[in-house]
């Protein structure tokens, strides 16, 4: 926070917009902290979470940790290399797929595939079936680039757990696409 806000005293912006990463927590919360220091205006640019439709079982939890507290057999970790550590204890297999290899332990029965999206359903279906996945474990990032995995757990009637997002800090204004940030910058 001390480097963005000596930033932001230096070069006096009329705002900040946060376009980061709806899991970006510690990243907004610098911003929320530096702008409020030094009198800027913030924005979160945050795209909707997902919602469920007709046939999704999807079990909501509240961080990673929790969502490893509910996992029943195959489990297929979509959570980002950051979070696998929380699971590392599960029994059983477990398929863990991010972009790059994770740095905390893995579970003992994982299978790790690194691969980035995004995937097709026919892609997500085959995965789920070749590995016979249980349940999809996955952060609600929102955005069509990852929903691929939450159509291919409905049409294989595999539930869902979905992590929420992380609050935001007390008085960030929000909206949820481009248009409204150039509004709001106006």
């Amino acid at each position: 926070m001390p480097g963005l806000s000596a930033w932001l005293a230096e070069h006096a912006p009329t705002a900040v917009v946060d376009a980061t990463h709806p899991f970006a927590a510690g990243i907004t919360a610098n911003a929320a902290a530096a702008c409020s220091a030094t009198g800027t205006r913030l924005l979160r640019l945050q795209r909707p979470g997902w919602t469920a439709g007709p046939g999704d079982d999807w079990r909501w939890v509240d961080d990673l940790a929790q969502a490893a507290t509910v996992v029943r057999g195959t489990a297929f970790l979509t959570t980002g290399r950051q979070g696998v550590g929380a699971f590392a204890g599960l029994p059983g297999r477990v398929l863990v797929r991010c972009v790059d290899p994770p740095t905390d332990p893995l579970p003992a029965g994982a299978v790790l595939v690194l691969a980035r999206g995004p995937f097709s359903v026919a892609d997500e279906l085959a995965l789920m079936r070749e590995h016979a996945v249980d349940v999809v474990v996955t952060k609600d990032s929102g955005g069509p680039m990852t929903t691929a995995k939450l159509v291919a757990a409905r049409e294989l009637g595999i539930p869902v757990v979905l992590v929420r997002r992380p609050p935001l800090p007390a008085g960030v204004a929000v909206v949820p696409t481009v248009e409204e940030a150039l509004a709001w910058l106006r």
